[in-house]
C-alpha cells in the first residue's frame, strides 16, 4: 500500500486519528505500507515538531517517505527530517502505481 498525505495533522484531526492509524494498522497486519507525506503533510516530517503519532506510524513498520519537493517549498531540509522519515521525489508514487501498488490519497 501507498496512502498519500497532503494536510498537516494540526489542520485537520482525522490525519493522525484515522489515516495515521490506518497506515499503522495495515503494516501491523503484515502489509508492506509506505506513507508518502506531500504538500502541507510534510509538516509533521520535521526533525523536532510534536509529532508522535507519525512516530507511532514509523514504530510500526511503515516506511515514511515526505515529498521533496514539498520539502523545500516549505524550507524544510533533508538533513532536518524526524528520525524515520527519508525525502524522496513524486516519481516514487508513479512507480509504485505502475508496478501495481494499492494507493489511496487522503
Amino acid at each position: 500500500y501507498v496512502l498519500i498525505e497532503s494536510r498537516d495533522p494540526l489542520e485537520a484531526s482525522e490525519v493522525a486519528g484515522y489515516y495515521y492509524d490506518l497506515a499503522a494498522g495495515l503494516a501491523k497486519d503484515g502489509n508492506e505500507v509506505t506513507l508518502f507525506l506531500v504538500q502541507n503533510g510534510v509538516m509533521p516530517a520535521r526533525f523536532g515538531a510534536r509529532a508522535d503519532k507519525l512516530a507511532a506510524v514509523v514504530k510500526a513498520g511503515v516506511k515514511v517517505l515526505a515529498d521533496d519537493f514539498s520539502l523545500r517549498e516549505r524550507a524544510i531540509p533533508r538533513d532536518r527530517l524526524a528520525q524515520g522519515v527519508s525525502a524522496a521525489p513524486l516519481d516514487f508514487v508513479v512507480d509504485q502505481m505502475a508496478a501495481g501498488s494499492k494507493v489511496i490519497w487522503h
